[in-house]
């Protein structure tokens, strides 16, 4: 495939319907200086944005708990193939979404609510030559830019803890599946007592919406999907967040473009080590 040349002004070509989306969970995520900063990290780490190949961002993309690991053995789970038309709902700037387009060289649409991920997704998605494969839009989880019955799978990786309104969260999910199409899940529950902030999704609770497990599946169940994996990860995601904590230092990491970062990593380990924070892969069905 050839290359693509850096762009040096002006946006990647995608879908943008801004509206009035304001929130506490958009000011909480986005500096508007994403693509700056990390482009200066992948320069600062000897990466060149004229070769750039997708597996040159993982350490920078993948901003939820185990990080690509994580999005590997979600993935493993799904029927996704080249045919499939993947949903990534939450999609920050895009790894999942250019991972699962190269791993099965699918179609995949990302939706993200903050202007600044999705500019900086479409950025990325060029600088790798996936922009063909992965559409990106500006919108809202809770209420999707999308026809009814579009898609075979739908991602959500660590995007309920910002929803207070989790029914309308998961009924949205179910309409834009097709008849017994997937969602896959990578989340964070409760366990225990409050953990400490600031954590990754949320400086204080009043940012978060977190429940436990018990409550999660018969959100999701009463919203119209049956449940087919359930698995409690919290003991192999307390694990890979240790080694990640213990790695060396490199230009490249989810600090590039979110504030305290270290605070916020050390938090979530220690209350998946302590059980206060439970983290559970889930793949569910639309019935």
């Amino acid at each position: 495939m050839a290359r693509n040349r850096v762009p040096t002004t002006g946006q990647i070509d995608g879908t943008v319907d801004p509206g009035n989306m304001l929130s506490d969970s958009v000011i909480q995520y986005s500096n508007g200086n994403s693509r700056r900063n990390i482009e200066d990290a992948l320069v600062a780490a000897g990466k060149d944005l004229n070769d750039l190949r997708p597996a040159d961002l993982m350490l920078v993309e993948d901003f939820h708990t185990m990080g690509r690991f994580a999005t590997v053995q979600l993935a493993d789970l799904t029927n996704i193939d080249a045919d499939a038309e993947v949903l990534d709902a939450g999609s920050g700037i895009g790894g999942t979404a250019r991972y699962l387009a190269e791993r099965f060289g699918c179609r995949v649409t990302a939706v993200d609510l903050t202007e600044d991920y999705c500019h900086t997704s479409r950025w990325l998605n060029h600088l790798v030559g996936l922009d063909d494969r992965i559409t990106v839009h500006q919108g809202d989880v809770t209420a999707l830019p999308f026809a009814d019955a579009g898609y075979d799978v739908l991602f959500s990786q660590h995007v309920q803890m910002n929803i207070a309104d989790k029914p309308r969260l998961y009924r949205e999910a179910r309409r834009v599946l097709k008849d017994g199409g997937q969602l896959a899940m990578w989340d964070i529950t409760t366990g225990g007592p409050d953990p400490e902030y600031p954590l990754p999704w949320a400086d204080v609770p009043a940012l978060g919406h977190l429940v436990d497990q018990s409550r999660l599946r018969s959100l999701i169940t009463e919203s119209g999907f049956e449940i087919d994996q359930w698995n409690d990860l919290t003991d192999q995601a307390a694990t890979t967040m240790r080694a990640i904590i213990a790695m060396p230092p490199n230009p490249l990491g989810l600090h590039v473009f979110n504030p305290n970062f270290p605070d916020k990593l050390k938090n979530l380990t220690t209350a998946l080590a302590d059980g206060r924070l439970r983290a559970v892969q889930v793949l569910a069905r639309r019935s």
